[in-house]
């Protein structure tokens, strides 16, 4: 199979994105932002000035970590929330929530430390995100902070595909088309 990729403009920057297989016949653009400081600013910038007033924000290991620490500094924020993926020596009086990721082929959890759950208690809450798709992960965490008595603001994320471009509560930059097996766009 030769080496495919889809071109596209996210916020500002044009970046190349590898199309990967999911099953015999869909792919999807491998959206990463690991070291990639650029984009990562440039997509922080642009969320921050959509987002809706907050108090916390909160993400999912892993992807979405450089996302949220840059917006929490470019904010002014001292502190945002990590829902880790299973609990840690550190953490106490853990919070649980399973999820199933589409580009994970087994099920996952996600721990909520129980002195973020506190810290999250009666604030405006948004969740962040890199990509969301199927809104597997957008459910755990929506679970882990109405679990903490957080109160949900907003869902972001840089890139929305799949069923994802159609909800009405989402505030995304970018639609990331779905790809068939000879990496075309799915409408």
């Amino acid at each position: 199979m030769k080496n495919m990729a889809y071109r596209m403009n996210i916020a500002g920057l044009d970046r190349a994105l590898p199309l990967c297989p999911i099953s015999d016949k869909l792919m999807i653009g491998a959206f990463v932002i690991f070291g990639d400081m650029e984009l990562t600013t440039a997509c922080a910038k642009a969320l921050l000035e959509r987002c809706p007033e907050h108090d916390v924000l909160i993400t999912a290991e892993s992807k979405g970590i450089p996302l949220i620490c840059e917006m929490a500094r470019m904010s002014g924020n001292e502190r945002y929330v990590l829902a880790r993926k299973s609990p840690k020596l550190y953490m106490k009086d853990v919070l649980t929530v399973e999820v199933r990721s589409i580009t994970t082929d087994h099920k996952q959890a996600l721990c909520l430390d129980g002195g973020d759950a506190e810290y999250m208690k009666g604030k405006r809450v948004v969740i962040v995100d890199d990509v969301i798709s199927t809104g597997e992960s957008l459910r755990a965490l929506e679970a882990l902070v109405e679990r903490a008595g957080g109160n949900i603001v907003g869902r972001m994320a840089i890139l929305a595909e799949g069923d994802a471009t159609q909800r009405d509560d989402l505030i995304y930059l970018e639609k990331l088309p779905l790809f068939d097996s000879e990496g075309r766009p799915i409408e």
